[in-house]
């Protein structure tokens, strides 16, 4: 249709720069692509004790309305208490994903004349939710405290500051007590996304905030639960204004049908278990340690990096990976700045030894 045709030129120019994305299924390969750190998405035990705690619901497939409407229920409430005080938090509002979380979040609480400093790396969830907000934002140089430094220094009003606790991309870490400091300082208001150290990082897979002590500093944080915990939706936690806030002022809440309490009874279940997944994360931190020996790379996450640089070339060496049973993605521009092309390896727990040794010797071979 003569209506399409910018449409098909759109799809032409990523055809031609080797960036066409694909909707594909994975098959039987080896999974070193999906964030399900801990094998809770697949696990038998999460599927029986959410269907335990479902069982004793009177509607399971849906919720019926929004929460203001009539969306809530007991169980929702629970987890929210539940969720909240396993992360040493006030309060907790359940969102049906960390993307409708960040986007909630950072479009209503940043108002006008308030400043947003974010990070360069930050996850496009959050971006979206400034772009939404009436508030200024700038990025600072990922990591650089100096360059964020000089940000803070220039901002005025109110100040929140971005920030992810492990990256998705590479996979490094943000240094979050420096951080902290930064922003007493300057008396800004901290925000941290710990959607890949939850469940990982920490002796019970609380995540880095917690790790490191610095709840108490932090103006709100994002647990999502599609990665390590191995199910669907995300939370926010901070006070209990803020919560009340969110309910009041959040678009993506109030405009929303809730998520059904089957959804949230799967939540319950593996929080209830990957707390003591002590073997599951010492196996998992071997194998980090392993791809690193082999391979290189600075992240101390499940999330490692092999630079690839060019989509047609990332593209060829992902392609020879799945040939051979391993399901690796290649990571294209735009989604990482051009000549930063590469392939996100993600290590999970169930991996094997094995598996990394054949992963390693195919990368090692191609370049």
């Amino acid at each position: 249709m003569q209506k399409e045709d910018f449409l098909q030129a759109a799809l032409a120019k990523r055809r031609d720069q080797h960036a066409l994305r694909q909707l594909w299924l994975t098959g039987q390969r080896t999974d070193f692509c999906s964030n399900d750190y801990l094998g809770l998405a697949r696990s038998e035990k999460v599927q029986e004790n959410a269907h335990a705690i479902a069982k004793q619901l009177d509607q399971v497939h849906g919720s019926g309305g929004s929460r203001l409407l009539a969306g809530n229920y007991e169980l929702m409430e629970e987890a929210e208490q539940l969720i909240a005080e396993f992360h040493d938090a006030p309060a907790g509002l359940i969102f049906n994903s960390g993307y409708d979380a960040n986007l909630g979040l950072f479009s209503c609480v940043p108002q006008k004349g308030d400043v947003v400093v974010y990070d360069q790396l930050i996850h496009a969830s959050i971006r979206d939710g400034i772009r939404l907000s009436a508030a200024q934002a700038y990025s600072f140089q990922h990591n650089d405290l100096e360059d964020l430094q000089k940000k803070l220094l220039n901002a005025d009003g109110r100040i929140f500051v971005a920030v992810e606790s492990v990256y998705s991309m590479d996979g490094d870490t943000a240094p979050l007590e420096a951080i902290c400091d930064l922003c007493d300082r300057h008396d800004a208001h901290l925000i941290v996304d710990e959607a890949h150290a939850t469940g990982v990082v920490g002796g019970r897979g609380e995540g880095l905030v917690q790790e490191l002590g610095l709840t108490e500093r932090c103006f709100a944080r994002v647990h999502t639960f599609g990665k390590a915990v191995g199910c669907h939706g995300a939370i926010v936690l901070g006070s209990h204004f803020l919560r009340e806030y969110l309910i009041n002022f959040c678009r993506p809440f109030i405009y929303t049908t809730a998520l059904p309490p089957q959804a949230v009874a799967v939540m319950l279940s593996a929080y209830a278990i990957f707390p003591d997944m002590h073997a599951e994360r010492k196996h998992l931190q071997h194998l980090i340690k392993l791809f690193r020996e082999r391979l290189g790379g600075n992240s101390l996450t499940p999330i490692q990096v092999v630079m690839a640089p060019g989509n047609e070339r990332v593209r060829q060496l992902a392609g020879q990976l799945q040939e051979e049973g391993l399901d690796v993605r290649a990571i294209l521009h735009p989604t990482v700045p051009k000549g930063q092309e590469r392939l996100r390896v993600v290590l999970h727990s169930f991996n094997t030894v094995e598996e990394v040794e054949q992963l390693a010797a195919i990368v090692l071979s191609y370049s």
